[in-house]
């Protein structure tokens, strides 16, 4: 199996546009991006999905993320972050987007397919949550 490419980068094997670095955290600049400034956050703990991530290892991502937001300056963005295949997720290392929606066009798009629920059911998932929490 190949290394992980978001490692790589973490440890300099890979070059990247580095926009911060500490102990714990990584971003950069995406070299794909939806738009202007869209940027990565990431653990440099390894792990596909966020509930393989200690939560010591992620307490800087948001405010960095929205430092970055402040440094580029948008007003609308986007802070997303995928788990699994089904979910869009292609790097299987946990990783955070900050995508500037300058306008209609440019950033993510997208469809929010939602639908009526039944309260008495929400209810029940309600329990059913909690319990396991």
């Amino acid at each position: 199996m190949a290394a992980c490419i978001f490692c790589k980068i973490i440890k300099g094997e890979i070059s990247s546009m580095k926009l911060f670095e500490s102990e714990r955290t990584f971003a950069f600049l995406d070299i794909q991006p939806l738009s202007k400034g869209h940027s990565l956050i990431i653990p440099k703990h390894h792990g596909a999905k966020l509930h393989d991530i200690p939560d010591d290892q992620l307490h800087e991502i948001l405010p960095v993320a929205k430092k970055i937001a402040l440094a580029v300056g948008c007003d609308d963005y986007n802070i997303l972050q995928n788990n699994g295949r089904t979910a869009h997720q292609v790097v299987d290392h946990v990783h955070f987007h900050m995508i500037p929606k300058p306008n209609e066009k440019e950033g993510l798009g997208i469809h929010w397919p939602a639908e009526a629920v039944d309260m008495n059911q929400l209810s029940k998932l309600l329990e059913e949550i909690k319990a396991k929490m």
